[in-house]
């Protein structure tokens, strides 16, 4: 792979503490990839690169919520009136301890914090679209006007929004990498190798570290 040069951009996907152990969707090892994003994020730093955080911010009684729907479960898909949903345990509430960054974190180099999920009505999984694949986060327009053109997306969690991040910014046209060694999956009933299928599908680059 090319050295790393100004067009190119880290997302550093929800590396927030509901994410990490202890947290109320916790992804096995999540912690783990603290360390490798501090140091990615140094590494695109220093060559003069962007990064960018994203953070899932979800308003109280967020329509993804098991607990909003009374008699399912988390984990359980239902139809919504943009497709189907997975259930999921309330999460990164915002304003909560949950949905803050990692205390480990340390990026002050990065230039955007993405919101995403704060919709009360629609997931968003992508730090580019909401989950009906159609309404925008901004992120592809600003990368657009900061001249970036690769980007490299890495965190939590590698199967959901980690995933469908990099198909998405595949999809919008730019050229997309997942750092898989700095990521960590859920790996809910197969969507791992789901996620590993609609990557291949979408262009994307699929690799361990840089």
């Amino acid at each position: 792979m090319a050295m790393l040069c100004a067009t190119d951009l880290l997302v550093l996907v929800d590396i927030q503490n509901d994410f990490c152990p202890g947290g109320a969707l916790a992804v096995a090892d999540g912690d783990a990839v603290v360390p490798l994003a501090n140091d990615l994020a140094r590494r695109f730093h220093a060559a003069g690169a962007g990064v960018v955080l994203t953070q899932d911010w979800h308003p109280p009684g967020h329509s993804s919520f098991a607990d909003s729907h009374p008699g399912t479960s988390p984990f359980q898909t239902i139809r919504l009136d943009y497709g189907d949903q997975t259930l999921w345990p309330a999460h990164c509430v915002q304003g909560t301890k949950g949905a803050e960054f990692h205390a480990g974190l340390d990026v002050p180099m990065a230039a955007l914090v993405v919101r995403k999920g704060f919709r009360p009505a629609i997931d968003s999984y992508s730090a580019f679209f909401e989950n009906d694949r159609h309404t925008p986060t901004g992120l592809a327009g600003y990368c657009r006007e900061r001249g970036f053109t690769r980007l490299f997306f890495a965190g939590l969690a590698t199967d959901f929004c980690v995933a469908y991040s990099a198909e998405d910014a595949a999809r919008s046209g730019f050229a997309s990498v997942l750092l898989t060694g700095a990521s960590r999956a859920i790996d809910l009933d197969g969507s791992l190798d789901a996620a590993m299928a609609r990557l291949a599908a979408a262009g994307v680059t699929v690799v361990e570290t840089l």
